[in-house]
């Protein structure tokens, strides 16, 4: 007997708003190789993204496969391993209420009786490379059919602001954020201390650089993390429909500071791009000043 072909799968989804346009992703690594799949919808929801995720990866293996599975979604992670089995003895039936998304869970189970799956949680935007990589595929699939709104780019009328932290052994930290004013020459820079986490000090800088700005100014934030960036680009909106809590009904963290971010940012029209489209002068010296803060000499 055949020894089943070993295979990795990474998958996202997610809508904005949700329910709203949305988009998944998946990546399959096979013996050095990988493969992307992607896709996107006008009119859904977050976890029906999660579950259309996971339904295609699996439909994309050709053969029964040894399959370690990672997601970040604790829906489709106890939902696969928790809820169906009980879902499915009872004929697919919760008693008085119905099962949502039952096209989906169904289909998935379908998939799963092909391959021998070990499914995995992994917490999302937490730095591991691969979920990373679906969270974007996702967000490129749904901007797709639903581009975000056009930011404000022009150097000559719109502020930038690049942002950095530091956090030291111990728990202190420091943030330094630069300030580049529409026809200004010489940009202000902003630092600030405090005993908290990385991204509770990116929260901070972001809210002092907002604060800084004339009135009326619009801004371009280059955000330090996917924190930050999808934060305020996406989740909050789930947030607010939720009042406030996470995809899995847990208070959403730092929800004081995003409160206050959110805030701020209305005061005048904000668009957040991610570090890697910042301008090289406009951050040089920042994560030494962060480190400077963090050590109480800035």
């Amino acid at each position: 007997m055949n020894a089943l072909k070993q295979v990795t799968i990474y998958t996202d989804g997610g809508a904005a708003p949700n329910p709203g346009p949305g988009g998944w992703a998946a990546v399959l690594i096979a013996q050095g190789a990988e493969k992307e799949l992607s896709g996107a919808e006008p009119h859904t929801t977050n976890n029906r993204m999660e579950l259309t995720a996971a339904v295609e990866a699996l439909r994309a293996l050709k053969h029964p496969c040894a399959v370690e599975f990672y997601t970040d979604s604790q829906y489709l992670q106890r939902g696969i391993t928790e809820w169906l089995p009980g879902w499915r003895a009872r004929g697919w039936s919760r008693g008085r209420q119905e099962i949502a998304n039952l096209d989906l869970w169904q289909a998935l189970d379908a998939e799963t009786r092909r391959h021998q799956i070990t499914w995995h949680w992994v917490k999302g935007h937490a730095g591991d490379r691969y979920n990373e990589r679906v969270d974007r595929l996702a967000t490129e699939a749904r901007e797709r059919i639903a581009p975000p709104p056009q930011r404000p780019d022009d150097a000559d009328t719109v502020a930038q602001v690049a942002i950095r932290v530091s956090s030291l052994p111990g728990g202190a930290g420091g943030w330094a954020a630069r300030v580049a004013l529409p026809g200004e020459t010489e940009p202000q820079t902003l630092t600030g201390r405090a005993r908290a986490t990385s991204n509770r000090l990116e929260l901070d800088a972001a809210i002092a650089a907002l604060r800084s700005l004339p009135e009326g100014v619009p801004a371009r934030v280059f955000c330090p993390s996917d924190y930050l960036h999808q934060g305020i680009t996406r989740w909050i909106k789930g947030w607010h429909a939720r009042n406030w809590t996470t995809k899995e009904g847990e208070p959403v963290k730092n929800a004081d500071l995003w409160r206050a971010l959110e805030a701020e940012a209305g005061k005048r029209q904000v668009s957040w791009s991610p570090a890697r489209e910042c301008p090289p002068e406009l951050a040089d010296g920042l994560d030494k000043l962060a480190a400077q803060a963090a050590r109480g000499e800035a």
